[in-house]
């Protein structure tokens, strides 16, 4: 059970309601999970929820990079509602399925694109040691270009704030879903 209380619309502040129907009349067309957390503080919902939108359907990244990046990035946290949220949409936009189950799993998966193992490296050598090789840079700068490397780093932030409001307020996987992350 998520630990703040899932505000009725009525009793949202005008303040509130304003980023509320903002998200609802964006591409995400709902508000739900972290974003429902941070309606509490709606500059944060308000800021957070624009650098969101770019981070899911603005950047130069194939939509396949971008939801590999944002499955490693839940995996690492353990962030279920995230994981049931993308990994779906990861395979439709072109992610094997035995990529996103090993990711899942907490193994490294046999890539058969170099660009994918190049943002999988990236990301796991960024959340794991805080620091980027020069060989593992030059390898992804190579498959996604000076903007992409920006653009992937934008992703696994907004992500990584993402899955930590996910995890810190305990919100729960959507109904009728199992936590992929259970021990």
């Amino acid at each position: 059970m998520s630990r703040l209380p899932d505000p009725a619309y009525d009793r949202l502040s005008p303040e509130q309601r304003k980023v509320h129907d903002a998200i609802v009349a964006g591409p995400r067309g709902r508000v739900e999970g972290p974003l429902k957390v941070w309606l509490m503080s709606p500059e944060l919902a308000h800021r957070a929820q624009e650098l969101g939108a770019f981070c899911r359907y603005g950047t130069s990244l194939p939509k396949r990079l971008s939801e590999l990046a944002i499955l490693i990035t839940g995996t690492f946290w353990k962030a279920g509602f995230e994981w049931h949220v993308h990994a779906p949409i990861g395979i439709e936009a072109g992610l094997d399925r035995k990529v996103v189950e090993a990711i899942r799993a907490g193994k490294k998966p046999a890539f058969q694109r170099a660009d994918e193992a190049a943002v999988y490296d990236f990301t796991r050598e960024l959340l794991q040691s805080r620091r980027i090789s020069e060989a593992t840079y030059q390898r992804v700068a190579a498959e996604l270009g000076a903007l992409g490397v920006v653009e992937l780093v934008g992703i696994l932030g907004y992500y990584g704030l993402i899955s930590m409001t996910i995890t810190a307020f305990e919100l729960p996987v959507p109904d009728g879903a199992t936590d992929p992350f259970s021990d």
